[in-house]
């Protein structure tokens, strides 16, 4: 459906003192770019709060919002100067100490992914998170802190630091862990660890996230992650709540090496996605040569609700993002529910021998 500002504010706010709808569209004026095609965007949040402001909620309410929005904004400010990076975030327990293996693993793990020019995304605690920023250095770090009248003070890599955000709320954490991830690895940890481990899967299971690869990196001889495998194989997907492809999701892996290849071999070829028209469009830096596209119509028919797979040039209603104009899309009109699936369709995508002039 498209979006109708001008609708959206006729609808939602009434007055019968001054046309309020006006007052914001003037104030947008001032200080909006008058080019932006967020203009309707910012109508729209200045809108809410003047709803808010005529209900004249609570002041909790009031509060909450308050924060919000300017915890948000703070983020999108400091992150804008590492945007064309790519991010892993790491998750681990804050309790493993230095001597545990695990430790020199995720360390490792830091290490592999700034050579290959990644930052690394923690929650700036100790433990897992403070090994993770060692191996990668504080340039290629980031820290995301929550505000706690107790523990959880920022490690020493990105404390004090442009390279550390504090968040008061834990939902706005989370969501920036994952906003910003192009890839995602889960060491061993505690209630924390698998919460983020169930919430990713289940954002991308869903669509609400980007596909993006989810790793569970442990040590050879441990059994955390192929314990919590086997649950979910017998338990989750045995009882049918969730697909067999949906187990492609994530990949289990015993060394940072392996991690730091997952996450390579991932963006050999898919780049990213956008939705358009109807459509999923996938970015591509190789083209597919036409025998391939014939085995996509053949195998991944399922994931298409109607017409077959398209290789198509930048269109001119991308236009909003020029950094992405020569890339080969593929488009096609996407079920938006087998994501273990498109998983399976991402991984044949990157396969060198599938790319036209290397058939």
């Amino acid at each position: 459906m498209p979006y109708e500002a001008d609708d959206y504010l006729s609808r939602h706010v009434q007055t019968s003192a001054i046309d309020l709808g006006s007052k914001i569209a003037e104030l947008v004026a001032l200080v909006a770019p008058p080019e932006s095609p967020n203009t309707p965007l910012y109508r729209d949040m200045l809108t809410t709060v003047a709803r808010m402001a005529q209900a004249d909620r609570n002041r909790w309410d009031a509060k909450i919002m308050l924060q919000t929005l300017r915890e948000m904004e703070h983020a999108f400010s400091t992150l804008e100067q590492f945007k064309r990076r790519r991010k892993v975030t790491v998750f681990g327990s804050a309790r493993t100490p230095r001597e545990h293996p695990s430790y020199s693993l995720a360390r490792e793990l830091g290490e592999v992914l700034a050579r290959l020019g990644l930052m690394v995304i923690t929650g700036a605690g100790g433990g897992i998170m403070n090994a993770a920023h060692e191996g990668a250095g504080r340039d290629n770090s980031l820290g995301f802190n929550i505000t706690l009248p107790f523990e959880q003070k920022a490690n020493p890599i990105v404390g004090g630091t442009d390279n550390l955000l504090s968040f008061h709320f834990f939902f706005l954490r989370k969501l920036f862990f994952v906003k910003e991830a192009d890839a995602l690895v889960f060491c061993p940890g505690g209630f924390g660890t698998l919460d983020e481990a169930l919430e990713v899967l289940t954002l991308i299971q869903t669509g609400k996230s980007p596909l993006v690869p989810i790793i569970l990196l442990d040590e050879p001889d441990s059994t955390y992650w192929q314990e919590a495998l086997r649950f979910i194989r017998e338990q989750l997907q045995g009882r049918h709540y969730i697909l067999p492809s949906d187990m492609q999701l994530m990949r289990l892996v015993h060394s940072a090496e392996e991690a730091g290849e997952e996450i390579a071999r991932f963006y050999r070829n898919f780049h990213s996605t956008r939705w358009l028209n109807g459509n999923l469009l996938i970015r591509m830096t190789h083209p597919l040569h036409d025998g391939a596209l014939q085995t996509l119509d053949k195998e991944f028919a399922d994931l298409c609700l109607s017409g077959s797979y398209q290789q198509q040039p930048c269109c001119e209603a991308e236009n909003d993002e020029p950094e992405f104009r020569d890339m080969t899309r593929l488009a096609f009109h996407f079920n938006a529910r087998d994501h273990g699936r498109l998983r399976e369709l991402v991984d044949f995508l990157n396969l060198p021998q599938n790319w036209a002039g290397n058939s």
